[in-house]
């Protein structure tokens, strides 16, 4: 059994967190925070964990947390994390950070995408919490900096193919689409109803910040030069990213041949199911840890390759939880065997 707190309880991960966490049969909840909720009930905030779990919401206070914790998730907006995790860490807790600000290898390429970093004592030293490739790092980790949502299923979809040589790095499309929960539970004019429901766009064209995620970790594990074109759509969905990957195969192969490579590379990760004759849907996957991948041909050296999650589990907390099994020695599904909804 392992004591954890989870600071930034009432965003969409964080609840999503408490959810999983409540059930999960080696870990006991000590605290959760919320800023802009503290003294109240996580159920007044979220109704459905009424009977189910009950706890008071706190302010942070990082003496009260350390003193009850093993463990903390912090599910913080970028740029605060990076504050509160170098206390934990010196304080000896474990942390795994559902924030950006621990996920690149490169101060620079950080600090390009998005602001100055405060805590660069510890880039170097976190790992990034991918366990279907990070699997031995995140077993020693103190601390985890837990994937995007987006670069979760892209590089899932595409380094497998890329590190047996098979497609070519260059030149690569990832068309994506996600649930509107993807972009968090403040308020904005775009995720407005009248601005959602039956419609449907692309945004941050050549802007968004996963694409230099996506990349920094493609070529720090294949060890090749890769380019792509990252294109994010906003789906009128709640929850779900589906991703269409294009690609040029380096010499023509069966698509049998592709198929096999992926249930080889992924033949003994709990959460990963590769499909052979259908298509992807996000109701396969919403409500579940698991990634779903499959591939196409198009013609003697084009192929498609589709990946679909649910943005806010395996994108997010249930990655996060995860990485806890992993971490602590416990069985990788634990707290995690979950269904798809399907509808």
């Amino acid at each position: 059994m392992i004591n954890v707190s989870i600071i930034g309880a009432t965003g969409y991960t964080g609840m999503e967190l408490v959810r999983l966490l409540a059930a999960h049969p080696e870990v006991k909840i000590q605290q959760i925070t919320s800023e802009s909720f503290a003294g109240r009930e996580i159920a007044e905030i979220y109704p459905h964990l009424k009977d189910k779990f009950k706890m008071e919401l706190k302010s942070i206070n990082i003496a009260d947390i350390t003193s009850k914790s093993e463990l903390v998730f912090t599910a913080l907006p970028h740029g605060i994390s990076m504050e509160i995790v170098p206390e934990l860490i010196n304080s000896g807790l474990k942390v795994i950070d559902l924030s950006a600000d621990f996920r690149y290898q490169s101060q620079a390429l950080y600090e390009n995408w998005y602001q100055q970093h405060l805590s660069p004592e510890l880039i170097t030293e976190a790992v990034y919490g991918l366990p279907e490739i990070n699997q031995k790092a995140i077993s020693t980790a103190r601390l985890i900096a837990n994937p995007g949502c987006y670069p979760t299923a892209s590089i899932l979809a595409l380094y497998p193919l890329i590190k047996e040589g098979l497609i070519s790095p260059d030149n690569l499309i990832i068309d994506a689409k996600s649930g509107v929960s993807g972009a968090g539970r403040k308020p904005s004019q775009q995720l407005h109803f009248c601005e959602t429901a039956e419609n449907f766009k692309a945004y941050k064209v050549g802007e968004h910040r996963h694409q230099s995620e996506i990349i920094e970790k493609l070529v720090g594990w294949s060890g090749k030069e890769v380019d792509l074109i990252f294109t994010p759509h906003l789906l009128p969905v709640k929850r779900g990213i589906l991703i269409t990957c294009y690609a040029i195969l380096e010499e023509e192969r069966l698509r049998f041949d592709l198929i096999k490579t992926y249930q080889k590379f992924y033949s003994q990760k709990e959460f990963i199911r590769i499909f052979e004759d259908k298509e992807l849907e996000l109701k396969y996957v919403t409500g579940s840890n698991y990634c779903d991948i499959t591939v196409k041909k198009v013609g003697p050296k084009k192929v498609v390759i589709m990946a679909a999650i649910d943005n806010l589990i395996k994108g997010s907390a249930g990655q996060a939880v995860q990485n806890l099994n992993l971490n602590q020695g416990y069985p990788e599904k634990m707290g995690l065997e979950l269904t798809g909804r399907y509808i």
